[in-house]
């Protein structure tokens, strides 16, 4: 029979145990807590039909924001996961195209906003999948967009998401014989970024541009923002170094901005050629670069 002071000490273990473990809950669901999202595109939630763009790229986006997936014989990598209630669509589309979701391995975005990446935590804990991210992107994706330049301080917009591999420019991401390489394209965010690899089918091979397109908020000052001095800089950086880009076909983070759906309707066969188009490209960094001349001159 245990003694009044082993009583005391079990009951005050116990209470010490119990309020660390209300703590943790409550501060786990204060992680969780995400500011409400409002007057969103409805085009960044609509369906979109998946499809072959070329090789082993497929399109598994919404009919707005893209999302790519490679395939290969060691797993998958998925490019962007829009909206977090979009998760349910792209693993239908993978699922459409005859591909497990659970088999992809690694997770990779053009930006951190949550437009783009608003799903990426929930797709991690279902797939296991690794995140690699541009260094400029890792802190964002890690507190869920709060200390975004020009979006955040005011919460979390998204799920956290566990970084595990930082990426450079022109570090190169290898699975099961592909080969991406990451472009550093900073200023939308201070780690958005593009990605180049190449791809086959049984008439050749394809240099495939995923492009990050820098387009400018308007919440953002070339001169400088207080969480990103340099952003005007990195923005003609990023607008030079895009323009001498070398692709046979491309695409972007948003389907607008490539033209997808007057380029690939739902239903339409297998056409990679159908995306080769440099003029399409050069003219959306043209009216870009006009944006950042026209902005620069008001500031």
């Amino acid at each position: 029979m245990m003694n009044k002071g082993t009583i005391l000490k079990t009951a005050r273990k116990y209470i010490l145990v119990i309020i660390t473990g209300l703590f943790a809950t409550g501060m786990q669901a204060s992680a969780q807590d995400l500011i409400p999202l409002s007057n969103l595109n409805p085009e960044w939630s609509k369906p979109y039909e998946p499809f072959r763009i070329a090789g082993n790229l497929y399109y598994v986006g919404t009919y707005d924001l893209a999302c790519y997936l490679i395939t290969t014989a060691q797993g998958h990598i998925l490019i962007n996961t829009g909206l977090s209630n979009s998760v349910p669509m792209i693993r239908k589309n993978v699922e459409q195209l005859g591909f497990d979701p659970g088999d992809i391995r690694i997770l990779l975005c053009t930006q951190a906003h949550f437009d783009h990446v608003g799903g990426i935590a929930e797709m991690q804990q279902l797939t296991k999948a690794e995140m690699m991210a541009d260094e400029g992107d890792a802190e964002v994706l890690t507190d869920g967009g709060n200390s975004d330049y020009a979006l955040g301080g005011k919460g979390a917009m998204f799920k956290s998401v566990k970084v595990g591999r930082i990426l450079h420019d022109r570090d190169v991401v290898s699975l099961g014989g592909v080969r991406i390489t990451m472009l550093h394209h900073p200023g939308h965010t201070q780690g958005s970024c593009s990605y180049l690899l190449d791809v086959q089918d049984d008439k050749g091979s394809y240099r495939v541009l995923i492009a990050n397109m820098p387009s400018i908020l308007p919440q953002t000052k070339l001169s400088g923002m207080p969480g990103y001095p340099g952003v005007g800089k990195d923005y003609a950086c990023t607008l030079r170094a895009m323009k001498q880009l070398k692709f046979d076909i491309w695409c972007a983070s948003h389907a607008s901005q490539f033209a997808l759906q007057k380029k690939h309707k739902p239903g339409d066969a297998y056409n990679p050629m159908a995306f080769a188009d440099r003029k399409g490209y050069d003219d959306e960094l043209d009216e870009l670069q006009k944006a950042y001349d026209d902005k620069l001159k008001e500031q």
